[in-house]
């Protein structure tokens, strides 16, 4: 029996509040967003020209947002709809952390920082300004590169790090390409910052790597000795 586009629509958004989005598939999920920008049409074509165009969900949600308005069928509303979507859950993921956090070990220090960086697209440099007590001061980017190089500046992370009075410091970065394993230069920066930031007795906790899902924690693989 053809339900139509309405009972279509209407079926999607009665799954997704029973389960949210188990057992959808990845058009369906886009089928769902697109449904609240083009009333009164049938999206699935839309939905997967999409997902051919980009090749998956999150080649969708990262693409330009005039490429997606050169797909046919999406037009204007739904194409500013689905570029939001990465900097809706950027905002979102900051605003769930933005609360008084206190870092007593590794697992608290990646679940943090893991929220902030593993959906970035480029390589972003950054410094965890913790008091005595390693409670968090302040979160303080230092330095933005491309997709798999940033360049960080040691008087950067000694400005930072002064500028909140903090006393100890967890130093991370991001790998956008998946791998978290350090790269020379990165073995490198952490002797040097750890050497320069001891000199003026402020700790350094630990160097993390997020990438995606993995990380990588120099404290926990003796790279801070």
């Amino acid at each position: 029996m053809n339900i139509g586009p309405e009972g279509h629509r209407r079926r999607l958004r009665e799954r997704f509040e029973r389960s949210g989005f188990d057992g959808f598939h990845d058009h369906e999920v886009i089928e769902l967003l697109l449904s609240y920008a083009i009333p009164r049409r049938d999206v699935k074509p839309a939905a997967k020209k999409l997902l051919d165009r980009f090749g998956s969900m999150a080649g969708v949600f990262d693409a330009p947002l005039q490429s997606l308005r050169s797909v046919d069928g999406v037009g204007e509303h739904a194409a500013r709809l689905i570029s939001t979507i990465p900097r809706l859950l950027d905002v979102y993921q900051q605003s769930r952390w933005k609360r008084d956090q206190t870092f007593n070990s590794t697992d608290g220090a990646v679940t943090y920082l893991n929220a902030r960086l593993a959906n970035e697209r480029r390589e972003v440099f950054c410094i965890l300004a913790l008091t005595s007590r390693n409670d968090l001061i302040a979160m303080e980017e230092i330095q933005r590169g491309t997709v798999n190089r940033t360049a960080v500046f040691p008087r950067q992370v000694v400005e930072a790090a002064l500028k909140h009075s903090a006393t100890a410091v967890i130093l991370a970065h991001n790998h956008p390409g998946g791998d978290p394993s350090p790269s020379a230069a990165d073995r490198q920066l952490t002797r040097k910052l750890k050497r320069i930031l001891n000199d003026l007795d402020i700790t350094v906790h630990d160097h993390i790597i997020i990438a995606g899902p993995r990380h990588f924690s120099f404290a926990e693989n003796g790279g801070l000795e």
